[in-house]
């Protein structure tokens, strides 16, 4: 089992940076793959980015690409979203993931997780 506790989402204006954190605790490895993903109200659960254990391979959602980064701290157990130049369609509920990895590409889709957060909110104001 591992547990996932998400932090930093707030209140923001278009334009800021906004991190968030997540920390895990229980059965991570080296073969643990950490994720983001968000979800607006109505809509799909979305990838947002994903980065293996030793932070060398990281996929991004299309809409993200060039704003957001991932990063992880495996000293800490903790995976950073850090999202420069916010929109207001970036406004959602942001979860972290995790999964265990086998090789291969890196997951993108939120049936391939196990592990989930509570969410926090990012909201984007105009």
């Amino acid at each position: 089992q591992v547990q996932l506790v998400e932090s930093g989402g707030g209140l923001v204006q278009a334009g800021d940076s906004l991190r968030l954190s997540c920390a895990a605790s229980g059965r991570t490895s080296s073969s643990t793959v950490m994720a983001w993903f968000r979800q607006a109200p109505g809509k799909e659960r979305d990838f947002v980015a994903t980065i293996n254990w030793s932070g060398g391979v990281t996929y991004y959602g299309d809409s993200v690409k060039g704003r957001f980064t991932i990063s992880r701290d495996n000293a800490k157990n903790t995976v950073y979203l850090q999202m420069n130049s916010l929109k207001p369609e970036d406004t959602a509920v942001y979860y972290c993931a995790a999964d265990s990895w086998t090789g291969g590409r890196l997951p993108i889709e939120a049936r391939q997780y196990d592990y989930w957060g509570q969410g926090t909110q990012v909201t984007v104001s105009s």
